[in-house]
C-alpha cells in the first residue's frame, strides 16, 4: 500500500513552486487560478518573496497548500490515465479525472495544514474549495496570533507520557501549555501561552530532555489559544462540499483512516485546537499495510519523521517530490 503524505507550516522556502510552475502546464494553470481565488498574486511571494514574507500565516498556509496540491494533482492525473513515469518526473499533461482522487491501494495523510492538501489528493475536496478553506483557516489563525500571544517549543528526548505530565502540571486556567505535535517518538512540540511554554521547557530540561527549544512561530497552534478562530472556520467547513474520498485519509485528531464526510468535517474543526497525532498516524498506516511513503510538497521533514517512526526496514520506501 502506498501513502501520500503532505507537509504543514514550516516547510515553505523562497522560490517554492517556481520550477513546477515553469515545467508543468497543469500546475501553472492551478497556480494562476489560486491567484484569482485569493485576490492577490500569491505566486509572486512564493517565487520572489523573502523568508519573512513567507512566514506570515496568511501567506504560508495557502502557499504550501498550492505547491503541494498542484504537484499531487499532476501525479494523480498520470495515475488515473494509467501513465507511467520515472520516479521524480511529472508529465504534467492536461487534467482528465485527477479531481476524482487517488484510486484504491493508496492512503493519504497530512501534518496539520497538510491534511487539507491530503483531502484534495483523495478526491474529498476540490482544489478551489480546499484553497478557500485554507485561506479562512490561515486568516483566522493569524488573527489569533495577533490577539493572543503564544508560542511553541520542541521537546527532544523525553517519553510522551513525561511531556504530557509536565504540561499538565505547569498549565493553569490562565496560562495553558499542551502537547501540540506528536512528531515521532522522543520528539514532541508543545504549544501555549508564552510564559507557560518557557516554564514547561525548564521543567523538561530538569526531567532530562536533551533539548527544549522555543520555536520561531507566530502563535500557539493546535492549542486552546486558537479557539477564537473556531467560529469562522466552522462556517467555512460546513459550507464546503466534502465528498466521500476514493481512498482513506488518516486524520490528525484520531490517527485513524476516515471516509465519512461528516466525520471528516468534525475532525478538521477539532484539529484547530487539538494535537497533531503524526506518530500515531504513521504507526497506524504501517500497521494497516503501508510500505511506501511519498512526501509531496516543499521540504523533506516528514520523510525523516517517517523513517524514525518506522525504524529500519528493508521493505519500507520513503521518498519525496517537490
Amino acid at each position: 500500500m502506498k501513502a501520500y503524505i503532505f507537509p504543514g507550516q514550516g516547510a515553505q522556502f523562497p522560490g517554492m513552486g517556481k520550477d513546477l510552475y515553469d515545467s508543468n502546464p497543469q500546475a501553472r494553470d492551478l497556480m494562476e487560478k489560486a491567484n484569482d481565488i485569493l485576490g492577490f498574486r500569491i505566486i509572486d511571494i512564493m517565487f520572489s518573496g523573502s523568508d519573512e514574507d513567507l512566514r506570515a500565516t496568511r501567506v504560508t498556509q495557502p502557499a504550501i497548500f498550492i505547491h503541494s496540491t498542484a504537484l499531487a494533482l499532476s501525479l494523480v492525473n498520470d495515475l488515473v490515465n494509467r501513465r507511467t513515469a520515472p520516479a521524480g518526473y511529472i508529465r504534467g499533461g492536461a487534467p482528465n479525472n485527477a479531481a476524482e482522487g487517488l484510486p484504491a491501494g493508496y492512503v493519504v495523510a497530512g501534518h496539520s495544514l497538510g491534511e487539507f492538501s491530503a483531502l484534495v489528493a483523495c478526491g474529498a475536496v476540490s482544489f478551489e474549495d480546499g484553497l478557500r478553506l485554507v485561506a479562512v483557516r490561515a486568516s483566522e489563525m493569524q488573527k489569533c496570533c495577533e490577539k493572543v500571544p503564544g508560542t511553541m517549543a520542541a521537546i527532544i528526548g523525553l517519553p510522551n507520557e513525561k511531556v504530557e505530565e509536565i504540561c499538565a502540571a505547569v498549565s493553569t486556567a490562565e496560562k495553558i501549555v499542551i502537547p501540540a505535535n506528536y512528531n515521532c517518538d522522543g520528539q514532541i512540540v508543545i504549544s501555549g501561552e508564552k510564559e507557560a511554554v518557557l516554564a514547561a521547557c525548564e521543567k523538561m530540561k530538569e526531567a532530562g530532555a536533551r533539548r527544549a527549544l522555543p520555536l520561531a512561530v507566530g502563535g500557539a497552534f493546535h492549542s486552546p489559544l486558537m479557539e477564537p478562530a473556531r467560529a469562522e472556520l466552522a462556517k467555512a467547513i460546513e459550507a464546503t462540499d466534502i465528498r466521500t474520498p476514493r481512498c482513506p485519509i488518516y486524520q490528525n485528531v484520531s490517527a485513524l483512516p476516515e471516509s465519512d464526510p461528516a466525520a471528516i468535517k468534525q475532525n478538521l474543526l477539532k484539529q484547530l485546537t487539538s494535537p497533531v497525532k503524526w506518530t500515531q498516524s504513521v504507526k497506524q498506516m504501517l500497521a494497516d499495510g503501508a510500505t511506501e511513503f511519498l512526501e509531496i510538497g516543499p521540504g523533506a521533514v516528514l520523510q525523516g519523521l517517517v523513517r524514525r517512526i518506522a525504524g529500519s526496514s528493508e521493505e519500507l520506501t520513503v521518498e519525496g517530490i517537490s
